[in-house]
């Protein structure tokens, strides 16, 4: 077996098994820092003996197995230290195979501020690197991992235990797991940095997720709205990015319809049906029934962009002071009243100090000036996206754009 065989086996199992590997290896060791070096050292330890003795039938297996013995020997070696440990993990029964679902419902406990129970679940449960947290969140990887730092030694000061919530705290617990679920199929769907214009790993991790949250909570239409809202657009990957992940980007408009897929979509649209039950509907519940217009339009040029403007209306209402809801309705509404319309709408989100670096902005105002013939001021805006585009796919398209003009 080569060298680049098991790298690609290693890579394949950190997607697949990183949380479940950290989450039996946190029952054990009762303490996330100790956990989380011992699954690492576990995957440093794949790479160095499946290239003699091969890939196992069942990398997760074997990979938990090592971190669970890593781990079972620093106890061994500190037992004193090991009293002192905070108890995080308490004895609640339950299936251990929801691990991954206790593991992020650490990370989204309430005491942690709402953009460290992201950054957590990131590190923790999709196994992202620091770096790559860090990316996320557009600071340094110092900042990051001290971030990172300060709150594993506040879950450890406040005893915040590894496990489901009782069913009696489940409803106030759920509205940040859901937003951090949402939040890696996002990071996912479109990565801020990087070569690929998808990160599957990432949306497969929130799918999964999020269906396990369903079955956990099958009445909270929120967790309905959630999974309908990953699914439509989940349903589109492999018209939006034809190479599997690694290749060109597709806009909506240049997107092969029959490539969606409409068992998703189906999907998706019971689950809005049910969630829409619910008077008033769920923020949630709202943005799918945005991805579900587009879903079911024939073709682009047939969507019912005064639908969507509508639903973007009732968003800002539930979400006030969103600049991405309000970026996203001047899009609708450009391309519902043509081009000049957009960018009247975009005009009042330029002084927005929240996307002050965000490249959407300014690759949605290229567009619109494009349309219009002002190839100057379109490419200065392209140029201006570009210089805020870490992913590689996104900025290749930018370029052809540019070169376009």
């Amino acid at each position: 077996m080569t060298s680049s065989d098991v790298v690609a086996a290693v890579a394949l199992a950190h997607r697949r098994d990183w949380a479940q590997v950290l989450a039996t290896t946190v029952r054990l060791t009762r303490d996330l820092d100790l956990a989380e070096e011992c699954a690492q050292e576990a995957f440093a330890q794949a790479l160095e003996s499946w290239p003699g003795s091969g890939v196992p039938d069942r990398p997760g297996a074997w990979l938990t197995r090592v971190a669970r013995n890593k781990a079972h020997d620093v106890l061994r070696r500190e037992a004193a230290l090991r009293e002192r440990l905070p108890l995080l993990i308490t004895d609640a029964g339950g299936d251990p195979d929801d691990g991954r679902l206790s593991l992020i419902f650490t990370c989204c406990h309430p005491a942690l501020s709402a953009e460290t129970q992201v950054a957590l679940t990131l590190k923790l449960v999709c196994g992202l690197s620091t770096s790559e947290v860090a990316r996320a969140f557009l600071v340094s990887e110092t900042t990051m991992a001290a971030r990172l730092t300060r709150a594993k030694k506040k879950i450890a000061a406040a005893r915040i235990p590894c496990r489901v919530p009782a069913p009696e705290q489940l409803g106030e617990r759920v509205g940040a797991v859901l937003d951090v679920v949402h939040l890696i199929f996002t990071t996912g769907h479109a990565p801020p940095a990087g070569d690929q214009v998808m990160r599957l790993d990432l949306v497969d991790s929130a799918i999964a997720l999020a269906r396990l949250l369903r079955l956990l909570m099958p009445a909270d239409a929120r967790v309905g709205a959630l999974l309908a809202l990953l699914l439509f657009n989940h349903a589109r990957s492999a018209s939006r990015h034809p190479g599997g992940g690694d290749g060109g980007l597709r806009l909506l408009a240049d997107q092969d319809r029959t490539t969606w897929d409409r068992t998703l979509i189906a999907e998706a649209s019971s689950l809005l049906t049910e969630a829409l039950r619910r008077q008033p509907p769920s923020r949630l519940a709202v943005q799918a029934a945005i991805a579900a217009v587009h879903a079911e339009a024939p073709s682009f040029e047939e969507t019912d962009w005064s639908q969507i403007v509508s639903l973007y209306d009732v968003l800002r209402r539930q979400w006030p002071g969103s600049s991405v809801v309000d970026l996203n309705r001047a899009v609708a509404i450009g391309l519902r009243d043509g081009p000049q319309a957009g960018l009247d709408a975009l005009d009042p989100l330029l002084t927005e100090p929240s996307l002050a670096t965000y490249g959407y902005l300014s690759a949605a105002r290229a567009d619109f000036l494009r349309r219009l013939g002002r190839v100057a001021e379109a490419a200065d805006a392209y140029r201006e996206a570009l210089a805020l585009t870490g992913n590689a796919a996104e900025r290749a398209f930018l370029t052809g754009r540019l070169a376009s003009l």
